[in-house]
């Protein structure tokens, strides 16, 4: 059975689902629906109605792509008022064969969350820090080997009910099941995760439209965040604040005429754009950069300040992402807040070049590694369904389902 696995990631700006295959551990996407985001303001739903009909077209959308119907799905959970607690729990191996296997785990796991999640929370996620054999060795992955004892310490991210609850109702009516959640500063770190970081303490950062979500992840695990309400769209407030314009056609200036960094802009570029009050004026793109220069800069000083306020320790690595990030000349911009050694992480899987979709494809890397340490199929759409994907896409074979149009794309 293939690994497809379909991503719910709700924006202020836009929803997004996403379909991947998950084939020899790389993400091959099948399909990617963004819609204009209603009823959803910085990832909470605040009109059910509204955020429905953004979620069923988005939806029915991605089922017109594949021609089957999506019934599961994994989500990113709003992040505020998140919380990470420490647990403890174990596990007896009485059967002949002692050997560790991925229902241990998931036992030894069940164990370390049971009675410590209030009621009026969610649990968003369990992340092993470490497990010990028969009370004595202390391991990472305990797969394979003998014990007549398994125990596991564990971190548990939880968030309000009221965060999660009105997506999972919607979902419920639109005949879609919530399989798992993830914060999404946890995606975004399994979208841009390398080897080296899996033993170092290091921040992940998203500047969406109306927010900017700061965490804290130290060797793989998530272990702090904050949500700070500023975003892409403080820009074009201020744009549209200064010139008159609408919020639509400064959001256009912000993308497609100003650059993050004032130095790189010229004097000489200018645009005509109609105001509120249908006037004519002329926007000078050095100006128009001023005023995203000085709102990316604020937005990025405050982040720098919130990592020092969720860690004293040193970090080693930065990951940055979220839309904003794609504003050109914002690697200028960062590289002065904090420092020349920091790159900007950049999406690059094949359909979905932008940093706007980390969440959405971490969100799915992360779910198929949680479910490959446990011994499960992570798989969210069921072997029927895979048969009518494959039979509605006859010219797609091989083995990975995207194997032929990866052949046509390199070798001609």
């Amino acid at each position: 059975m293939k690994q497809i696995i379909t991503s719910l990631d709700l924006g202020s700006n836009s929803v997004k689902v996403l379909v991947a295959e998950v084939y020899k551990d790389e993400l091959f996407v099948l399909a990617c629906t963004m819609v204009k985001s209603k009823g959803i303001k910085k990832g909470l739903i605040v009109d059910g109605e509204k955020a429905l009909e953004s979620i069923k077209e988005a939806i029915s959308r991605t089922e017109d792509v594949l021609g089957i119907k999506i019934n599961k799905v994994i989500a990113v959970a709003p992040s505020y008022y998140a919380d990470f607690i420490k647990g403890e729990g174990y596990t007896t191996i009485t059967r002949e064969e002692k050997q560790v296997t991925g229902e241990d785990i998931t036992r030894a796991l069940q164990a370390g969350v049971y009675n410590r999640v209030q009621s009026n929370l969610e649990l968003i996620n369990v992340s092993p820090v470490e497990f010990i054999i028969n009370e004595s060795e202390v391991v990472k992955d305990p797969k394979g080997r003998e014990a007549f004892k398994l125990s596991a310490n564990v971190i548990l991210g939880t968030v309000p009910k009221k965060n999660v609850y009105t997506l999972i109702s919607i979902l419920e009516n639109l005949g879609i099941k919530v399989v798992d959640f993830a914060f999404g500063g946890q995606a975004d770190y399994y979208e841009f995760r390398k080897k080296e970081y899996s033993d170092k303490l290091g921040a992940v950062i998203n500047i969406g439209d109306n927010k900017t979500e700061v965490s804290i992840v130290n060797e793989d695990i998530l272990v702090s965040t904050e949500v700070l309400d500023i975003g892409g769209k403080n820009i074009d407030r201020d744009i549209s604040y200064i010139y008159d314009l609408s919020i639509d056609d400064s959001r256009k200036i912000k993308e497609n005429f100003a650059l993050a960094h004032k130095s790189l802009a010229s004097t000489g570029e200018i645009i005509e754009c109609l105001t509120k009050n249908n006037e004519h004026i002329k926007i000078n793109q050095y100006e128009v950069s001023e005023i995203v220069y000085s709102r990316m800069r604020e937005i990025l000083e405050l982040s720098k300040k919130q990592i020092n306020l969720l860690t004293k320790k040193e970090i080693s690595y930065i990951i940055i992402t979220g839309g904003t990030t794609e504003i050109e000349g914002f690697d200028k911009v960062y590289s002065e807040v904090f420092g020349k050694n920091m790159d900007v992480t950049r999406v690059d899987t094949l359909g979905v070049r932008n940093n706007r979709f980390s969440s959405a494809l971490g969100s799915i890397k992360l779910y198929y590694e949680k479910l490959k340490f446990r011994g499960k199929q992570a798989s969210t759409i069921s072997e029927e369904e895979q048969e009518e994907l494959f039979m509605s896409k006859k010219k797609i074979d091989g083995n990975s389902l995207l194997g032929k149009v990866y052949s046509y794309f390199f070798d001609n």
